[in-house]
């Protein structure tokens, strides 16, 4: 059983809190915030001890891992300081997305993480689902065949106009981790972004990106939709068939193109909404950590959080430059 503790106690840090404390891998020992009340009203009702600073929380507890849940600009700029703090004292950390909102700092941590020879996880959680999985299967067992295309959507409605990128930058590690998780590592990237009514803020994004491996594909996002159907949809295609993931978890179908017969799974591994996706992300890192797995073999690792955060990089200079961008290269 691993001691756990969350930093950072707003929803997100409240939800990881309550994974840990309905996972029996875990023991979750305490909660932390800057905020007194936060950390405190946290605190009373996981049951557990308070800190207001990460040094205390470090200095008086053991802890084998914490979850960095602070927010800030862009919802990441308050995560490289906790971070770099508990891995320089020993403790794994798991890091909500984006690693950081600077692309600097985001290097840093992943290069620490790999230094001290600990793990450092990203909350990638829409990949971390049971028709992700099927699908994946299906890209295995070669029921697509050569993978040739990927469209993927990623839109919600989050009226925050708090800076320029913040859509690009807060949402779309979620669906370039899923572009990559099914495709590879993407190469170039071609970018436009569009503000929606009344928006000051660059809220709606369309990206064509080359990957490594010479599949083509396509990721469009928003702000400015409704929450109340389907958030995400990703379709990938190869030459002898396709799959669909409809809604993060709720569908997955099969498509053959030599057969008019088609394979739909719903709810697949009894998950049926996108809330159960935490639990499911947390889970895995418990037990990849418990099994001590090389840190290399992590899944959603830091490293797959930063290389997202690299093609976000890339078509923000893309946008912005009227251009074609490698990835990597900003």
């Amino acid at each position: 059983m691993l001691r756990v503790a969350v930093i950072g106690m707003g929803n997100i840090g409240r939800t990881h809190a309550r994974c840990y404390k309905n996972d029996p891998l875990a023991e979750l020992v305490a909660v932390c915030d800057i905020v007194k009340d936060k950390a405190n009203a946290a605190a009373a009702e996981f049951g557990v001890k308070a800190y207001y600073s990460v040094k205390d929380l470090l200095a008086n507890e053991q802890l084998d891992s914490v979850s960095v849940c602070t927010s800030g600009v862009e919802n990441g700029s308050q995560h490289y300081e906790p971070t770099m703090q508990a891995l320089e004292a020993g403790v794994h950390v798991l890091c909500e997305k984006p690693l950081s909102n600077n692309i600097r700092e985001a290097r840093e941590m992943v290069a620490f993480a790999r230094e001290r020879g600990l793990y450092l996880a990203t909350n990638l959680n829409h990949r971390f689902t049971p028709a992700a999985a099927k699908a994946k299967e299906w890209v295995r067992e070669g029921r697509l065949g050569q993978l040739m295309l990927i469209n993927m959507t990623l839109w919600i409605r989050n009226p925050n106009e708090s800076a320029p990128y913040f859509h690009i930058r807060a949402l779309h590690p979620h669906s370039i981790d899923i572009m990559r998780y099914f495709c590879g590592d993407i190469k170039s990237v071609q970018a436009f972004f569009a503000k929606g009514p009344n928006r000051q803020i660059w809220s709606n994004c369309s990206i064509n990106m080359l990957f490594k491996n010479g599949v083509i594909g396509h990721l469009t996002g928003s702000y400015d939709m409704t929450n109340n159907h389907s958030i995400e949809r990703c379709e990938v295609a190869g030459n002898k068939g396709r799959f669909v993931i409809d809604d993060v978890c709720k569908e997955v179908a099969f498509y053959p193109h030599d057969s008019r017969e088609v394979t739909i799974i719903r709810n697949a591994g009894g998950m049926s909404d996108f809330s159960q996706t935490f639990a499911a992300r947390i889970r895995r890192y418990l037990e990849q950590v418990s099994q001590n797995v090389p840190p290399d073999q992590l899944e959603g690792s830091g490293a797959d959080g930063l290389a997202a955060q690299e093609v976000i990089e890339a078509a923000i200079q893309s946008h912005e430059n009227r251009c074609i961008v490698d990835v990597g290269s900003v």
